[in-house]
């Protein structure tokens, strides 16, 4: 998988990105930061759509399922704002983004699958059409421990 993630960073098609841009979401990888016995391959899909960048801020909405820590499917609908950091001069090429996201979530081991607000703060780092996020999602509850979660956006349509 490693593998798969670094070669779709570096070949990525490159397309304009002065527009609206939907992506595929490929939910992830959890790293556990406490100990216990969790899933930590939390695979999903998902779409988040990007309205055009203003400036170096990129507004979103996306919406997602997946595997949870304890083998539940959990899903979510959310929106966010990104700050891009561009790494090089290719308006396409490499960049790093810090934001934030807002979301409703349901859980069957947190309010019995009933929808649940969230804010979380994620950075990402992408190159062309590849991006992978991570989230810092801290411990809410006894049951639930802190982790890393990382997601892979692919971005499969620009609307000029």
């Amino acid at each position: 998988m490693r593998f798969i993630i670094i070669m779709a960073l570096m070949l990525g098609v490159h397309t304009s990105v002065s527009a609206d841009e939907l992506h595929v979401v490929v939910n992830g990888k959890a790293i556990h930061l406490d100990e216990g016995d969790y899933n930590e391959e939390n695979w999903g899909l998902g779409l988040e759509y990007d309205f055009a960048p203003k400036g170096n801020w990129i507004k979103f909405a996306n919406a997602s399922w997946f595997k949870d820590s304890n083998y539940n499917t959990s899903k979510y609908i959310g929106g966010g704002i990104k700050r891009r950091f561009r790494l090089d001069n290719n308006e396409d090429g490499w960049f790093f983004d810090a934001g934030a996201i807002a979301f409703l979530m349901t859980r069957k081991d947190y309010k019995d699958n009933d929808p649940f607000p969230g804010v979380l703060p994620f950075v990402a780092v992408g190159n062309g059409p590849v991006t992978m996020n991570l989230t810092y999602i801290p411990s809410v509850s006894p049951k639930h421990k802190n982790l890393l979660y990382f997601q892979l956006l692919l971005r499969v349509k620009t609307f000029e």
